[in-house]
């Protein structure tokens, strides 16, 4: 592994005992770090059925597809909807470490998913409450609840150290 390869955040270790909503974000941090590890942005999404059980995990490969859909949350609604035999996620929690972007919030819309828990927003591209909210419009026949902010400081500085390190590069300082 190169510099910007090697990520210098460690993985965690969620216990076991109490699978709660910090538990399962713990485990798309993790993805996260597997995203940056692949020279991908480091986002990490997690679905989880109506009982706790992980279906799904992912994160980015945008550039590994060379696919601009293939976002975390895009291959992880794919994979729990292979996984549950249908598309509709009703009783499914997704976890993501960043505020779903429009497709990827029009995804979990369509794809019914019950509630979005992520860890910060994104007051650009985000599309459940940072920049916009689809998941708020009053025609919608399906208005997941969102919840933000488990993990927010870790999901973050990651993310930034990510971008940063990225701009050292574009501008020859990473040796």
């Amino acid at each position: 592994m190169n510099k910007l390869t090697e990520c210098p955040f460690p993985r965690l270790f969620p216990s076991q005992l109490e699978k709660n909503d910090e538990f399962y974000m713990q485990l798309a941090y993790n993805e996260s770090i597997t995203a940056w590890e692949n020279d991908e942005v480091p986002v990490g999404a997690v679905i989880v059925d109506s009982v706790g059980e992980v279906i799904a995990s992912s994160h980015n490969q945008t550039r590994k597809c060379k696919d601009p859909t293939a976002h975390a949350e895009m291959l992880a609604i794919t994979m729990a909807a292979q996984k549950i035999g249908d598309w509709r996620l009703n009783e499914c929690k997704l976890y993501v470490t960043k505020e779903p972007c429009p497709m990827c919030a029009g995804a979990t819309i369509i794809g019914r998913v019950r509630e979005v828990f992520y860890a910060f927003d994104d007051p650009k591209m985000g599309a459940m409450g940072g920049a916009i909210s689809l998941h708020e419009l009053p025609r919608s026949n399906h208005k997941p609840i969102v919840h933000q902010g488990i993990l927010k400081e870790q999901c973050l500085q990651l993310t930034q150290a990510f971008f940063h390190l990225r701009r050292q590069e574009s501008y020859g300082k990473v040796e």
